[in-house]
């Protein structure tokens, strides 16, 4: 499975570190992908270069999103463009944190109860006004699309996903590799 981790200058960097490992242990094929190939800065500490630009990204499985200065990617045309261009061939979507609001302007969270960073969940309701955003939940399953809370606990919303596509035993093993206890099966 090849999953796409969308990036932007400005993404914090547990946002996508965290379920980047969880993903590589399990097996998945990920790759970052950028509006464009120009090299990113995470929080103005880490620089990115992404593997593709949204001009040549190859199809996925899997689009993930994460939090930062999302207003960069939320407020750009293009990007929600190729979000959405992307909806019928995409078996999963993934947001970690304020990558929720990318999700929801591309008009994939309408009616769906969700979740996101707890500092922002005024803000979602007020922006997908059709949606039901929990707070004091690490992560919310729809199905097809899966929501966490801020920072650490898209960790938990990547086990989980794992733990759907690949099996619980799968989940586990990576939570212990990453010596990641936290990790509590089912605990959304």
């Amino acid at each position: 499975m090849t999953i796409c981790f969308y990036l932007y200058d400005g993404v914090e960097i547990l946002d996508f570190a965290g379920p980047m490992e969880v993903f590589s242990y399990a097996g998945f094929k990920v790759i970052t992908v950028a509006k464009t190939k120009a090299p990113l800065l995470s929080q103005g500490i880490l620089k990115i270069i992404p593997d593709y630009s949204i001009k040549d990204a190859p199809q996925t499985d899997i689009f993930a999103v994460f939090g930062g200065s999302d207003d960069v990617a939320v407020n750009d045309p293009e990007v929600i463009s190729w979000i959405q261009s992307r909806e019928k061939s995409t078996k999963s979507y993934f947001s970690v944190c304020t990558g929720a609001f990318i999700l929801g302007k591309a008009g994939l969270l309408d009616k769906l109860t969700v979740t996101t960073f707890h500092k922002s969940i005024v803000n979602l309701q007020k922006a997908v006004p059709t949606a039901r955003v929990l707070k004091d939940v690490r992560y919310v399953d729809n199905g097809r699309i899966i929501t966490t809370a801020g920072i650490s606990a898209g960790i938990d919303g990547a086990l989980h996903l794992v733990s759907k596509l690949k099996g619980k035993e799968v989940a586990m093993a990576v939570a212990k590799h990453m010596e990641y206890d936290k990790y509590i099966p089912e605990q959304g």
